[in-house]
């Protein structure tokens, strides 16, 4: 252990949590459009948009915490 984090630290830590989080929302958001396009735009029935939704939420979902965790890692790999 070093001690206690300076302020510049905790404030580096902090911009860093917020871009993890921004920019993993960003990408789930994308990753649900894109996955999702055929229930948003096409004319398929309720069973089919159903499907496409679920899969849409599970890619988005997953493409969230591995952006997040890369991100946060990379950042803990940095300060090393």
């Amino acid at each position: 252990m070093t001690g206690p984090r300076s302020q510049d630290e905790r404030d580096a830590l902090t911009v860093e949590i917020v871009f993890a989080l921004v920019t993993a929302g960003l990408l789930a958001a994308v990753l649900y459009v894109a996955v999702a396009s055929p229930a948003l735009f096409g004319d398929l029935g309720r069973t089919q948009e159903t499907v496409w939704h679920g899969a849409a939420v599970a890619v988005a979902a997953t493409g969230f915490a591995v952006r997040l965790v890369r991100a946060l890692w990379l950042f803990s790999r940095q300060r090393r």
